[in-house]
């Protein structure tokens, strides 16, 4: 009858009364923000796992901790006013764990190569999770890459462990990633709330990956951001993931958490503008593939950006729902480069098959273009844009359209590395098959650049496009373009061109 009591009030009120099995306090926790926390915190997790499983259970408290070493079978549970916080080195005596040796360090980033120098890590487990209302606090974690002894820079990294669970928690201030997950699979990230200082979520070589209904607020880097890197020593692909119902912003670092969603912040540490948004790359040698980003909402931050630079495969990609306001460089990037940041003998990447539907962008900045981007003999294929409205802030003079946008070919992705943009709709280069339906480009002051710039593009159709433009001011420019056709386009008549080496319609 206790029994049938118990996991009837588990089922209704959804909190783990079971957990006490496992409590924190219970193994010597302290909670008082104060005591370093993590033997305890590691003895009831070892607890757990030699019984089979369980619970790890934190009530209210502050939990100052160095690194916690997850096991299989075991979750950790934050009740409502549960701080993990993430103890600085130069304060308190010990350290985080030391960064593992990995061979094939010099294809990423140092913070991407390692796991074990985090607050939270597991390398090989199953069945594990990290859930409830409390907080993630990573105050003592570092934002840069470290090799210091004792210094940690990730507040949650996982390597090769499949069935996780990450829910409900809040994760402020977390240092270079708030999650890194490497080689995951069968991986829930859903109802988070995050406002940090570098990364919010970094999936990298994982498969079947949901991450929903997530608030994240990231000026000083990207906010949900796949990746396919070299960090488990051999190319694996990042594929069948969902992105959905979550919303990325670049407002100042903890004001979104505060409520006051401030944006006086005018750069990012990097020198370019705030940075939010969703991306798929840099990292990118084992590519990506069935990936569907949907209902999600970008504010005062970058754009979209799916990028693959380093040999990996970009293909069977939708993207839908989207609103975006107050974008700081490029609404939609699409680059396929050669980087090459990966062995030697990796062949050059492809980029194909992508839908991108019904978005709308409010107040872009005026310095840019959307960007499709290619390089020479190695083309994007197969894109289809279609029920986009975009309004850019403008007011560009006719100089811009004589800007010679360089190729960069083996250089980092970024759009703002392009430097301006000579069109204010969409700069398209090494392209063979795009399509635009349904589409509305306008800017709110007069802007004296084409809609569009069509450089080495094959088998374009524009249909239905609807564009704002200054008198003597082309809507389309073309150079080097074969099989171009437009039909009710409201400023050009219905066209359709087999070769043409240079024109202005």
């Amino acid at each position: 009858m206790i029994r049938t009591i118990i996991y009837g009030l588990i089922f209704f009120t959804g909190i783990p009364l079971f957990a006490s099995n496992y409590d924190v306090k219970t193994y010597g926790a302290a909670g008082d923000g104060k005591t370093i926390d993590s033997p305890a915190i590691n003895k009831a997790i070892n607890a757990a796992a030699e019984s089979g499983g369980g619970i790890v259970y934190f009530p209210a408290g502050t939990y100052l901790c160095f690194s916690i070493r997850l096991k299989s079978h075991v979750g950790l549970y934050l009740d409502h006013g549960a701080v993990i916080l993430a103890a600085n080195p130069d304060d308190h005596e010990g350290g985080y764990d030391p960064a593992e040796p990995n061979q094939w360090d010099m294809y990423q980033d140092h913070g991407h190569s390692h796991w074990q120098n985090s607050l939270i890590w597991g390398e090989g487990l199953e069945d594990i999770s990290i859930t409830g209302p409390g907080k993630i606090y990573g105050k003592g974690l570092q934002r840069w890459d470290t090799e210091k002894a004792g210094e940690g820079n990730k507040a949650i990294a996982l390597k090769n462990c499949r069935n996780v669970t990450i829910g409900d928690i809040t994760m402020q201030t977390c240092g270079h990633f708030c999650i890194l997950p490497t080689g995951v699979d069968n991986f829930i990230i859903n109802n988070l709330r995050i406002d940090t200082n570098r990364d919010a979520i970094n999936v990298d070589c994982c498969q079947n990956v949901c991450i929903s209904n997530c608030v994240i607020n990231t000026p000083n880097d990207d906010a949900i951001v796949l990746k396919s890197s070299y960090a488990l020593g051999y190319p694996r692909i990042t594929e069948n993931v969902m992105i959905a119902n979550c919303l990325v912003s670049g407002y100042d670092e903890n004001t979104m958490l505060d409520g006051t969603f401030q944006k006086t912040q005018k750069k990012a540490p990097d020198g370019g503008g705030v940075t939010g948004r969703i991306k798929l790359g840099t990292e990118s040698n084992g590519g990506f593939k069935n990936i569907t980003i949907t209902n999600c909402t970008f504010d005062h931050c970058r754009g979209l950006a799916l990028e693959t630079v380093d040999g990996g495969i970009l293909e069977d990609i939708t993207i839908s729902n989207i609103t975006m306001h107050d974008i700081t460089n490029v609404p939609i990037f699409l680059r396929l480069g050669r980087r090459m940041r990966a062995p030697e003998g990796m062949e050059i990447g492809k980029m194909r098959r992508i839908i991108i539907s019904n978005i709308i962008v409010n107040n872009a900045n005026p310095e840019y273009g959307s960007l499709i981007a290619g390089i020479p003999g190695h083309n994007i294929e197969d894109v289809k844009l279609s029920n986009i409205q975009i309004l850019v802030k403008g007011g560009k003079p006719k100089e811009y359209t004589d800007i010679d946008v360089p190729e960069l070919e083996d250089g980092y992705p970024d759009p703002r590395f392009f430097g301006k943009i000579p069109a204010y709709g969409f700069f398209i280069r090494h392209v063979n098959g795009i399509e635009f339906n349904n589409v509305e480009v306008r800017f709110k002051e007069e802007d004296f650049r084409p809609a569009f710039i069509l450089d080495d593009v094959q088998n374009a159709g524009f249909n239905n496009v609807k564009t704002q433009k200054v008198q003597d001011i082309p809507t389309f420019l073309l150079k080097n373009v074969k099989y171009f056709k437009t039909s009710q386009c409201n400023s050009v008549p219905d066209i359709n061109i087999d070769t043409v080496e240079q024109k202005k319609l």
